[in-house]
């Protein structure tokens, strides 16, 4: 059966049109809490946290939700703004049902969504995902009043989080010395990631840490590196690090405002952990570049190919009983430090690996030079079926002709936004920005 509102990342949309509305988000509340009050262990009653970002939408859904939840008997913590990854640790350490967090992520403010983690930590398996879509179909009802759920704080959940975080760093080493500029995109991260760096001895400069509602992810944090390339050469920082709107994602800028991409940081922690103590093999996705596949199996690394998204990352690394991964868009996993994508861990992973070895960005990752990649994110137009196209598939053919072994064509929807995604990557640059753009160009506007 598949899915019809879950995508590869929760439920996202425009806030005020289906399904992002106060009424579906109470209804989804009440079918994700059937489903796990079902499951609950030994029949007893099912907690359920709920974090959010900074969006302004926040507080509208919270409350949608946590009605939901409690009409289907089930009890609610809230832990107010809060990373992503911050849900995910906490619904584990403290033995909750499951967790779920308000976000859009790097979306802009309009834009907000719902995603759950399981007890575990991890990312609702397909199967509960469908098993609450079927709820969804169901009438709302609501428990007697002795059995609502109740909703309560948690009021120290930023310092358990910041603990979590700083006991991932090896204890022998620290940041001091360094200089940083945390850019924390006006989102969940703002009243936690500059204190983390800070308390393992680094001089923090923080940026993009006055949310208000409306300004989340604008112009700044991993989607918009300008300004941290800014700050770090104005404050002549040693380095930058940008999270996005739920700090699940890390982009970094070193001393001379060069950008480091996901692809980048996870050779340099590949070949970290290949130096000391050894690695088996690292996950990447579709996207990711054809430089580091060739560099990781060149040190004797395996190397995988997961379909673009973090869950399916993640999958891969389960069945492979590997560690590492990332996307090239900052999504990074370390399953030996955390259960799902931390750009708070991922930064202290690529510090420490920096420290271990004593050099620098530039110098960690020289060892591979990225192919270049033009990608086109092209709006589809509704009821356009792109995988039918025969002007698209033509395009594709011509240019995979042209590229021969010097390059790749891919393809795809996007799990989050009514985009098609072109990506052409080849050894010459011109080349591949002049076929993606062909290609882009067979698709209607």
């Amino acid at each position: 059966m598949g899915r019809k509102y879950f995508g590869t990342d929760g439920i996202r949309g425009r806030v005020g049109e289906a399904p992002i509305t106060p009424d579906f988000v109470m209804r989804l509340g009440h079918a994700a809490g059937k489903v796990l009050a079902h499951g609950a262990a030994g029949g007893g009653r099912p907690t359920v946290l709920i974090g959010k970002d900074t969006r302004i939408s926040g507080y509208m859904l919270e409350a949608s939700l946590e009605a939901g939840l409690s009409a289907a008997g089930v009890d609610v913590m809230l832990a107010g703004p809060m990373p992503t990854p911050a849900i995910a640790y906490l619904t584990r350490a403290l033995r909750l049902s499951a967790g779920v967090v308000i976000s859009a992520s790097h979306n802009p403010y309009q834009d907000n969504g719902i995603k759950f983690f399981s007890a575990s930590g991890n990312k609702l398996p397909d199967a509960v995902e469908v098993a609450i879509e079927s709820a969804l179909e169901q009438p709302m009802d609501c428990v007697s009043s002795e059995r609502l759920g109740k909703a309560r704080r948690l009021d120290d959940a930023r310092g358990r989080y910041i603990e979590f975080c700083k006991s991932t760093f090896p204890g022998e080493l620290d940041l001091r010395g360094l200089k940083l500029v945390v850019d924390c995109a006006h989102g969940a991260a703002y009243h936690i990631a500059p204190d983390v760096f800070h308390e393992l001895g680094a001089e923090v400069v923080a940026i993009g840490n006055q949310p208000n509602g409306l300004n989340i992810n604008d112009g700044v944090g991993a989607t918009h590196t300008d300004a941290l390339v800014a700050a770090v050469c104005a404050h002549r920082a040693d380095l930058g690090i940008a999270l996005d709107g739920d700090a699940d994602r890390l982009l970094m800028v070193d001393a001379g405002g060069r950008v480091y991409n996901g692809d980048e940081l996870l050779y340099l922690i590949v070949r970290d952990r290949f130096s000391n103590g050894g690695i088996q093999g690292a996950v990447g996705t579709l996207m990711t570049n054809m430089a580091v596949e060739s560099a990781l199996r060149e040190m004797g690394v395996g190397f995988a190919r997961a379909k673009v998204g973090d869950r399916y990352v993640l999958e891969m690394l389960q069945e492979r009983g590997w560690q590492v991964g990332a996307e090239g868009s900052g999504h990074m996993l370390f399953l030996d430090k955390h259960t799902t994508g931390d750009g708070i861990i991922s930064a202290l992973q690529v510090l420490s690996a920096l420290r271990r070895s004593g050099v620098t960005l530039a110098e960690g990752t020289a060892g591979m030079q990225l192919w270049p990649q033009s990608l086109l994110n092209v709006r589809l137009r509704p009821g356009f079926d792109w995988q039918s196209s025969s002007d698209l598939r033509v395009a594709r053919e011509q240019a995979e002709a042209q590229l021969g072994n010097a390059g790749r064509v891919l393809i795809r929807a996007s799990g989050t936004e009514p985009l098609l995604r072109v990506m052409v990557e080849a050894r010459d640059a011109e080349l591949a920005r002049a076929l993606a753009g062909r290609i882009a160009s067979c698709i209607p506007a």
